[in-house]
């Protein structure tokens, strides 16, 4: 049984973690939506002051693209990372994810539960490098709404890195008449633990940690099927770790905490 260490030493080193994935500080997604067709098309593009995700820095400012198809209780969609500095090799260079959930109401307005799925890639990833080139990743989401806030506890499992990840997010929205807008506030707390940080070693290498983030966004209505939206989240990872076989756990230096500053144009179709 080899054991391969230097991975290790690159797990902890690297700008970003393994295995990590997208859509951490999007609080500037916006889907206008003025009337209820059947299905609606929306094309998100947008930038953020820095790419995060669970508490880990995966880059600088980047571009991040977005297309979602909508019909009915079902939502399938393509997003995209593409770094503007600060790029992790194999991982953010770029990263392309594609999901899809379907929403089953058990309360009309109120409760619902919606099971879905994030496949993440990576094109210019290398297993020989420490890399995956995809990670796949079930959920399931329990969405409960009152008086203006909503609740969901959620869970995921990931089939490559072969963990979960247990998350809750409240948000709040507090309508701004006046200014033709809304606050809309998010709070999210998770942690997560892998087995299979990183392919093709022996040991394996395992990864966990928590993190929070709290955002604030406002979306701005451009015409009847379009939004322009302004978001600000501050987002921290801790407690996070590798540690291969007996060897003695390190800290991963990517768990940080940051403000990001997003904003998106959103056009429904």
């Amino acid at each position: 049984m080899k054991t391969k260490t230097k991975f290790l030493l690159l797990a902890i080193t690297a700008v970003g973690t393994l295995g990590a994935r997208a859509q951490t500080t999007s609080t500037a997604t916006a889907v206008p939506a003025t009337s209820s067709p059947i299905w609606a098309v929306t094309a998100a593009p947008a930038f953020a002051s820095q790419y995060m995700f669970r508490g880990v820095r995966l880059g600088g400012p980047s571009f991040e693209p977005a297309i979602e198809y909508d019909s009915g209780a079902l939502a399938a969609g393509f997003w995209a990372n593409f770094p503007i500095t600060d790029k992790v090799v194999g991982q953010s260079d770029p990263e392309f994810d594609f999901y899809g959930s379907y929403a089953f109401e058990a309360i009309k307005d109120t409760l619902s539960w919606v099971p879905g799925v994030t496949i993440y890639t990576y094109p210019n990833s290398k297993r020989t490098n420490g890399f995956y080139t995809a990670t796949f990743e079930p959920n399931l989401a329990l969405n409960y709404s009152v008086a203006g806030w909503k609740f969901t506890p959620k869970i995921y499992y990931d089939l490559v890195l072969k963990g979960p990840t247990l998350e809750f997010t409240a948000t709040y929205t507090l309508p701004l008449k006046d200014f033709g807008t809304e606050l809309d506030f998010t709070g999210t707390a998770g942690t997560y633990k892998w087995t299979t940080a990183v392919p093709d070693v022996s040991p394996e290498i395992k990864n966990w940690g928590n993190y929070y983030l709290i955002g604030v966004a406002a979306p701005f209505q451009v015409t009847k099927d379009s939004k322009f939206t302004i978001g600000w989240a501050y987002t921290e990872g801790s407690a996070n770790f590798f540690k291969q076989g007996t060897f003695g756990k390190a800290v991963n230096a990517a768990a940080v905490g940051r403000g990001v500053l997003t904003v998106s144009y959103a056009i429904t179709f």
